[in-house]
Protein backbone atom coordinates (compact mmCIF):
# COMPACT_ATOMS: atom_id res chain seq x y z
CA UNK A 1 0.00 0.00 0.00
CA UNK A 2 1.46 3.59 -0.92
CA UNK A 3 2.49 5.75 1.79
CA UNK A 4 -0.35 8.06 1.25
CA UNK A 5 -2.91 5.62 1.02
CA UNK A 6 -1.66 4.55 5.04
CA UNK A 7 -1.48 7.62 6.15
CA UNK A 8 -5.14 8.64 5.17
CA UNK A 9 -5.84 4.53 6.40
CA UNK A 10 -4.69 6.13 9.54
CA UNK A 11 -6.71 9.02 9.96
CA UNK A 12 -9.86 6.97 9.59
CA UNK A 13 -8.47 4.56 12.47
CA UNK A 14 -7.90 8.03 14.36
CA UNK A 15 -11.28 9.88 13.15
CA UNK A 16 -13.27 6.90 14.57
CA UNK A 17 -11.19 6.45 17.77
CA UNK A 18 -12.00 9.46 18.25
CA UNK A 19 -15.88 9.49 17.88
CA UNK A 20 -16.37 6.51 19.77
CA UNK A 21 -14.56 7.93 22.78
CA UNK A 22 -17.00 10.70 22.04
CA UNK A 23 -20.28 9.12 22.02
CA UNK A 24 -20.71 8.11 18.77
CA UNK A 25 -21.58 4.57 17.07
CA UNK A 26 -20.06 3.73 14.03
CA UNK A 27 -22.32 2.25 11.94
CA UNK A 28 -20.68 1.84 8.87
CA UNK A 29 -16.70 2.56 7.27
CA UNK A 30 -15.55 3.02 3.63
CA UNK A 31 -19.24 2.66 2.19
CA UNK A 32 -18.89 2.87 -1.98
CA UNK A 33 -21.07 2.88 -4.65
CA UNK A 34 -20.39 3.81 -8.12
CA UNK A 35 -17.17 6.32 -7.19
CA UNK A 36 -18.53 8.01 -4.38
CA UNK A 37 -17.08 6.95 -1.13
CA UNK A 38 -18.16 7.83 2.30
CA UNK A 39 -15.26 7.22 4.64
CA UNK A 40 -17.19 6.67 8.30
CA UNK A 41 -21.23 7.04 9.00
CA UNK A 42 -21.86 7.26 12.77
CA UNK A 43 -24.72 7.90 15.31
CA UNK A 44 -25.03 9.81 17.94
CA UNK A 45 -28.58 10.29 19.31
CA UNK A 46 -30.57 11.11 17.06
CA UNK A 47 -28.05 12.24 14.73
CA UNK A 48 -26.51 10.35 11.70
CA UNK A 49 -23.09 11.62 11.03
CA UNK A 50 -21.70 11.94 7.31
CA UNK A 51 -18.26 12.20 7.91
CA UNK A 52 -15.28 12.37 5.11
CA UNK A 53 -11.82 11.76 6.94
CA UNK A 54 -8.99 14.38 5.48
CA UNK A 55 -5.44 13.39 6.71
CA UNK A 56 -2.11 15.20 5.65
CA UNK A 57 1.05 14.84 7.25
CA UNK A 58 1.76 18.86 7.73
CA UNK A 59 0.01 21.90 7.01
CA UNK A 60 2.49 23.50 4.80
CA UNK A 61 0.15 23.66 2.00
CA UNK A 62 -3.23 24.17 3.83
CA UNK A 63 -5.21 22.87 6.26
CA UNK A 64 -6.98 19.57 5.81
CA UNK A 65 -10.55 20.32 5.35
CA UNK A 66 -9.32 22.64 2.62
CA UNK A 67 -9.02 19.82 0.39
CA UNK A 68 -12.64 19.17 0.33
CA UNK A 69 -13.97 19.89 -3.05
CA UNK A 70 -17.38 20.60 -4.52
CA UNK A 71 -17.07 17.24 -6.44
CA UNK A 72 -16.60 15.27 -3.48
CA UNK A 73 -19.17 17.04 -1.67
CA UNK A 74 -21.37 16.07 -4.92
CA UNK A 75 -20.57 12.44 -4.45
CA UNK A 76 -21.09 12.09 -0.96
CA UNK A 77 -24.46 13.45 -1.18
CA UNK A 78 -24.85 10.77 -4.02
CA UNK A 79 -23.75 8.11 -1.85
CA UNK A 80 -25.60 9.21 1.71
CA UNK A 81 -28.34 8.87 -0.41
CA UNK A 82 -27.89 5.76 -1.99
CA UNK A 83 -27.25 4.56 1.71
CA UNK A 84 -30.12 5.97 3.24
CA UNK A 85 -32.80 5.33 0.55
CA UNK A 86 -31.29 1.42 0.69
CA UNK A 87 -31.13 1.37 4.88
CA UNK A 88 -34.15 3.46 5.84
CA UNK A 89 -36.06 1.41 7.57
CA UNK A 90 -32.93 0.55 10.04
CA UNK A 91 -33.63 4.40 11.28
CA UNK A 92 -35.71 6.09 13.08
CA UNK A 93 -37.96 8.53 11.41
CA UNK A 94 -37.11 11.77 12.89
CA UNK A 95 -33.55 11.48 12.19
CA UNK A 96 -31.08 14.05 11.61
CA UNK A 97 -28.47 13.22 8.92
CA UNK A 98 -25.37 16.07 9.05
CA UNK A 99 -22.24 16.52 7.05
CA UNK A 100 -18.79 16.59 9.16
CA UNK A 101 -14.99 16.42 8.22
CA UNK A 102 -12.44 15.18 10.41
CA UNK A 103 -9.42 16.63 9.91
CA UNK A 104 -6.28 14.82 10.98
CA UNK A 105 -2.87 16.06 10.75
CA UNK A 106 0.42 15.10 11.92
CA UNK A 107 1.39 17.53 14.56
CA UNK A 108 5.34 16.90 15.72
CA UNK A 109 4.71 12.90 16.69
CA UNK A 110 1.53 12.73 17.50
CA UNK A 111 -1.13 13.83 15.37
CA UNK A 112 -4.04 16.47 15.67
CA UNK A 113 -8.01 15.88 15.35
CA UNK A 114 -9.92 18.61 14.28
CA UNK A 115 -14.00 17.85 14.40
CA UNK A 116 -16.29 20.33 12.25
CA UNK A 117 -19.55 19.20 12.87
CA UNK A 118 -22.41 20.91 10.06
CA UNK A 119 -19.43 21.50 7.77
CA UNK A 120 -21.69 22.08 4.60
CA UNK A 121 -24.98 21.54 3.31
CA UNK A 122 -26.79 19.30 0.82
CA UNK A 123 -30.12 21.24 0.75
Amino acid sequence: MAEHNDLGKLGEDLAAAYLEENGYSIVERNFVIQKAEIDIIAQKDSTLAIIEVKTRSSLDFGSPQDFVKQKKIHLLIKAVNAYINDREKDFQEDLEIRFDIIAVHKNGESFAIEHLTDAFYHF
